[in-house]
């Protein structure tokens, strides 16, 4: 195997293990959360104070720009008028 293919696969590699651990972020936010944490504190206690600043999760701030959906308020809002148990389903024809 020659130097190229070499530095092709790990940079393959480093593109499939960055994307899986960016979707798995996004599946199971609580989960690396506590992750984090509690690498947060094992790096922290072998004395590197910044690195363990760094890898504490970010805290939700209660806005909705946050996207912690633990609300239920960032969903769609209903038109004026219409109550928001009542929001009427739309049937468009399909598009041939």
């Amino acid at each position: 195997m020659n130097a190229s293919l070499l530095v092709q696969y790990m940079v393959i590699g480093v593109a499939v293990l960055a994307s899986a651990l960016y979707a798995f972020r996004k599946m199971a936010p609580q989960l690396t959360n506590r992750w984090l944490v509690s690498a947060s504190v094992h790096v922290s206690r072998r004395g590197h104070a910044a690195l363990a600043r760094r890898l504490q999760p970010k805290k939700a701030t209660g806005d909705c720009s946050d996207g912690c959906s633990t609300c239920g308020a960032c969903g769609p809002k209903p038109p004026a008028g219409v109550p928001a148990d009542a929001m009427p389903l739309e049937f468009r024809p399909r598009r041939h």
